[in-house]
């Protein structure tokens, strides 16, 4: 699977109303991590970028919620969970950042060398600073619900400056939905196409085009 390009837009952070994307932003959608197809459960994620900061809005159906942990770095994977895997620069270090429905953050930065989980080094005393998110869960009028997450990474804290436009970065998003009766569902922008479900596939990442 040839990997895709998003593109983010530069666009105002509103802190007053962070749960809409700005006009113009084109979100793409998950898919099954291990083989593309469509996923239980749909997710679509925005992206854009201001001065300061990187913003990603996780968009997700949902129909349980299981999220307990509320301490910084604690195993969010094990639980529901929205992962960023971002390479602002080479593919061989990238950062991993999740956020809980509960919006308990995780946050490390990765080493790998030969871009294979065997090999590769999580460095989970790494700390993504300023990093910022917000969680909201929606019930409609027929029952169903939604959950969105607003994730706001600060450049500085994977020492960079605002993009150039045009510049161009790897990146990958991911979801983990657990469910004790239907299973867990790992779903993926680019999907890795592992079995079992494995994120740490760097070569699978796709790009983002930073667009002013």
């Amino acid at each position: 699977m040839t990997p895709e390009t998003v593109v983010a837009i530069r666009a105002p952070f509103d802190i007053e109303e962070p749960w809409s994307a700005p006009r113009g932003c084109s979100p793409v959608r998950l898919r099954c991590a291990t083989d593309g197809a469509p996923p239980r459960l749909a997710t679509s994620v925005a992206v854009w970028f201001d001065a300061e900061a990187l913003n990603v809005l996780f968009s997700c159906a949902d129909d349980r919620v299981e999220a307990t942990h509320i301490r910084h770095d604690a195993p969010l994977y094990e639980e529901d969970v929205v992962e960023i895997f971002v390479a602002p620069e080479r593919l061989e270090r990238y950062y991993e950042l999740e956020v809980s429905p509960r919006a308990t953050l995780f946050d490390a930065s990765v080493d790998s060398p030969e871009l294979d989980r065997a090999t590769m080094h999580v460095d989970r005393a790494w700390t993504c600073e300023g990093l910022m998110a917000a969680v909201r869960s929606i019930t409609e009028g027929d029952g169903s619900t939604s959950t969105d997450t607003i994730v706001r990474v600060p450049f500085a804290s994977l020492g960079r400056s605002e993009p150039r436009a045009g510049e161009t970065w790897r990146i990958n998003f991911f979801r983990i939905d657990r469910h004790p009766e239907r299973g867990d569902e790992y779903s993926a922008w680019q999907p890795t196409m592992k079995i079992p479900a494995d994120f740490h596939v760097p070569a699978a990442f796709g790009t983002i085009r930073f667009q002013r």
